[in-house]
């Protein structure tokens, strides 16, 4: 698609920078203008003077790499550019750790309820069993 600086110029500066995902195109080509108000609202994120641009990859680490999202291409993207403008290996690793944790989330979630579910199975059986003695 043909993404014009005059009618979509956040989108334009996105894909001017480096910045544009393929994936986006079909999006910016069915609902344009819808696009352009999205990536307007995103694009103050980016602004070095708002989030460091150190933050603001590792951020983007954690989003494309959680759990989620899974986005190969994008965590790849971010870990070469946090790479680039100096972000420890370590620090990218230790991201990556805190994102791996979402999934801590679903045993410390799931699991009370196979335990209560487990309660009320033993006692509708114990039940069943007083009743039927």
């Amino acid at each position: 698609m043909n993404i014009d600086s005059k009618s979509m110029p956040h989108c334009h500066a996105m894909r001017e920078a480096g910045d544009w995902n393929a994936d986006w195109e079909a999006m910016a080509e069915l609902q344009p203008e819808w696009t352009e108000r999205f990536m307007q609202m995103v694009q103050p994120c980016m602004d070095p003077a708002v989030l460091d641009p150190k933050i603001f990859e590792l951020v983007c680490i954690a989003i494309d790499a959680s759990v989620t999202h899974m986005y190969a291409p994008g965590t790849r993207r971010h870990m070469r550019r946090a790479l680039e403008i100096g972000v420890k290996p370590q620090e990218i690793l230790a991201v990556l750790q805190l994102t791996a944790s979402l999934g801590l989330h679903t045993m410390s979630l799931a699991a009370p309820m196979l335990r209560e579910e487990m309660q009320r199975q033993a006692a509708a059986h114990q039940a069943a069993e007083v009743a039927a003695a």
